[in-house]
């Protein structure tokens, strides 16, 4: 299979050494990919020294993306460090480090906590995407995976509204970007979280995941190696889609501990 070997991919939010994103770059680099990350802080540079091949083969740039023009610059880095940019998969998002993350019921929500959530989870995603689709359709060729969440477009939380309108809207450009694109060879696709664990889970979402039939939360690793499915050669003909990885949550209708119901 020639999966992603030897292709060019862009992780985005890939600082923390225990998220998603990063899983992600180490397995596409593991499986030969030339692999660029970023974060907003200096220790994204940390992450590169751990990737196989480390700075001799991959790439590493600090960048905010909620500036349009970081994003742009991104991917022009990007570019003259590894080549044209084959596979991206988009998972800043969430919080940004040393930055409060506020989280209201929807009535108290002011206009700056909503454009935050939006500008962080959604409008990263769509200035990078934007910055990488027109060199894929010159090259007739391209994988983009987005990291979206179960809240969002399948569950949701109270204080969440911001944050899942955010990951429902990754879903509905996903698939609009889909439709104008698949007749050259790009696909677009998401990967919906539930509960994983990671350095930022807090005590609750641990015991959530571990009341999922899985009886267990998640691991970075396992979104990542379905992002890099999606990414790879032979996910020719899956696109427009979201993929769920939650260990089953969603489809259970009771939520309590085990010995309750089961």
């Amino acid at each position: 299979m020639a999966g992603v070997k030897d292709r060019a991919a862009l992780v985005t939010g890939a600082g923390s050494a225990a998220g998603i994103g990063f899983a992600t770059a180490r397995i596409l680099a593991a499986q030969g990919a030339r692999v660029a990350i970023t974060s907003t802080t200096k220790r994204i540079f940390d992450r590169l020294a751990e990737l196989p091949g480390g700075k001799v083969r991959h790439f590493a740039l600090i960048a905010d993306l909620t500036d349009p023009d970081a994003a742009t610059n991104l991917v022009a880095e990007a570019r003259k460090a590894i080549g044209s940019i084959d596979i991206l998969v988009n998972n800043a998002g969430m919080t940004q480090l040393g930055k409060p993350d506020r989280a209201s019921l929807f009535h108290r929500t002011s206009d700056k906590e909503w454009t935050e959530k939006i500008e962080l989870n959604l409008n990263t995603a769509f200035r990078v995407t934007r910055a990488v689709l027109p060199a894929m359709m010159r090259r007739s060729y391209g994988r983009i995976v987005h990291i979206a969440s179960v809240t969002g477009p399948v569950v949701s939380n109270p204080r969440s509204a911001g944050y899942g309108a955010a990951k429902a809207g990754m879903i509905g450009m996903a698939r609009a970007i889909a439709i104008e694109v698949a007749d050259k060879g790009i696909t677009i696709n998401a990967v919906a979280p539930g509960w994983i664990a990671t350095a930022s889970s807090p005590k609750e979402e641990i015991t959530a995941g571990e009341n999922s039939p899985a009886g267990r939360p998640g691991t970075p690793e396992e979104v990542g190696h379905v992002a890099a499915f999606l990414a790879a050669e032979e996910a020719s003909y899956v696109t427009g889609q979201m993929i769920v990885v939650d260990g089953g949550n969603t489809i259970q209708e009771y939520k309590g501990p085990p010995e309750g119901y089961y």
